[in-house]
């Protein structure tokens, strides 16, 4: 899920989606409309689960797609070296989401611990484990 959003209005550390993928604003510059144009932003962005650089260059007054993000709490039930097994706090629905890439969230996630997670376009990621 997503919703439209003009692109002179995104700041910095706000979540867009460029090329499908969800990414987080890290850099955004506005030039001044011209004699001929108008004004431009140019995004640059990390994603939020591949970790890649990406950047657009758009009109300000284009609309650009923003995530709707779950942010969710869950208990870990059972881990392999490459996926955690979660159940979902309030639902108790059980899932398989990826490892963290992470090395300080992989050595905190152990079996009963609760973690907060997101849901992003119908993917999953473990973002912090609650003390």
């Amino acid at each position: 899920m997503s919703r439209p959003v003009e692109v002179g209005s995104v700041k910095e550390g706000q979540y867009i989606i460029i090329d499908g993928e969800p990414c987080r604003v890290v850099e955004l510059e506005k030039s001044k409309p011209g004699k001929h144009g108008s004004a431009k932003a140019r995004i640059v962005a990390v994603g939020v689960f591949d970790g890649v650089k990406r950047s657009i260059v758009s009109p300000v007054d284009a609309r650009i797609e923003v995530p709707v993000i779950e942010k969710r709490s869950g208990q870990v039930i059972s881990t392999t070296p490459e996926t955690v097994q979660l159940m979902d706090l309030e639902t108790y629905e059980t899932f398989e989401t990826p490892m963290p890439a992470e090395e300080e969230l992989k050595e905190r996630i152990a079996n009963g611990v609760e973690v907060e997670y997101w849901k992003i376009l119908g993917r999953v990621k473990i973002v912090r484990v609650k003390a």
